[in-house]
């Protein structure tokens, strides 16, 4: 398939700037995948569909302040922003200015009572390899006030509540980016849908920075995906099974999970604990093995998210979407409304 089929316009004013407030008040279109058709409802109106037989699989992750910006040894201005992790303090980094950053330099950053020391140690693919003076715990806990929360270049007004670009479930720290279809649960809503017994699961995906990566060659086929980490643990593997054996129905809430729970998908149509790095490329023709439905957002044009809702739900019908989107001011990206495909 040719990059320019996943291409469309978007006028400027629909990306939105700031998160909608509440959360569960953001808009909600739901595109039917027998009839096609399309309706429009509030996100906590799902709690009015939901119930005994759903399954919602949510991502966990947690952000983690992943932009430095400290001075150089010689007190010129410097910016690091975390990439992937490595070992207990080293991590590999996308760096500013890059020229200046080589190997054998240092970068300070220090507010109020707290400093730290970054050290590059080798280029790498991405950028650098980059030693850390604190590790463990005491890196996270650093970084909590040292760093910043990373946006996406897209968004150019100032979150003054860091608090929502994370989810309210969020448990394990180590994306760069949020889960974004997950920002629209509220603790109230998870709490109305578990009393309607509904089952709620986590995985675990680690966002990466390749989650903005652009496809590049026309064919989609010749794409290198990028690597993120994932998790299940071997108690959610097995009740997941037994939901679905059951028959109810698993909605994965993000592409994010929809990733995780491919990736651990067998030909059998069970899914295997365990961990891994990976590098799963959903696009048209995709033999999916286990989610049924999805909960996601709008997502950016020739990207392979994009791709991947137009492998759940063909490409024309989710052109067909989009258009009464951008028709009816939905608000895309990561402060965006929200589709259900089911």
């Amino acid at each position: 398939m040719k990059l320019s089929d996943f291409d469309y316009i978007l006028p400027k004013e629909l990306i939105a700037q700031t998160p909608t407030n509440p959360r569960d008040h953001s808009r909600l279109l739901l595109l039917n995948k027998k009839t096609w058709d399309i309706e429009e409802k509030k996100f906590f109106e799902i709690a009015d569909t939901l119930g005994k037989n759903d399954v919602l699989v949510l991502n966990k992750t947690e952000v983690i302040n992943a932009r430095l910006k400290g001075k150089r040894e010689d007190g010129e201005d410097a910016e690091i922003f975390l990439h992937k992790q490595i070992n207990w303090n080293t991590w590999d980094c996308l760096v500013y200015p890059w020229k200046k950053l080589k190997i054998g330099a240092k970068v300070y950053f220090e507010k109020w009572e707290m400093s730290l020391k970054a050290e590059i140690k080798e280029l790498s693919e991405n950028g650098r390899i980059v030693e850390f003076s604190k590790n463990g715990d005491d890196f996270m806990e650093t970084i909590k006030i040292l760093w910043e929360t990373p946006l996406p270049p897209y968004i150019k007004e100032k979150l003054e509540d860091a608090s929502r670009y994370q989810t309210v479930y969020g448990e394990d720290s180590g994306s760069v980016a949020a889960p974004t279809a997950g920002l629209h649960f509220t603790e109230e809503l998870l709490e109305k849908l578990e009393k309607k017994w509904v089952k709620i699961e986590k995985v675990l995906l680690h966002v990466g920075l390749g989650t903005f990566k652009w496809v590049e060659t026309e064919n989609i086929e010749e794409h290198t995906m990028h690597s993120e980490f994932c998790e299940i643990q071997e108690t959610v593997a097995k009740r997941l099974n037994e939901y679905k054996k059951q028959g109810k129905r698993i909605i994965a809430v993000g592409t994010t999970s929809v990733r995780t729970l491919e990736s651990f998908a067998g030909e059998n149509w069970e899914i295997q604990a365990g961990k891994k790095e990976t590098t799963i490329f959903i696009y048209p023709w995709y033999h999916w093995k286990f989610v049924d439905n999805i909960i996601t957002n709008f997502h950016l044009p020739k990207s392979t998210l994009l791709m991947l809702v137009s492998s759940f739900a063909q490409e024309k019908n989710i052109k067909k979407a989009y258009d009464y989107a951008i028709d009816h001011n939905f608000r895309f990206f990561s402060f965006w409304d929200a589709m259900w495909m089911y």
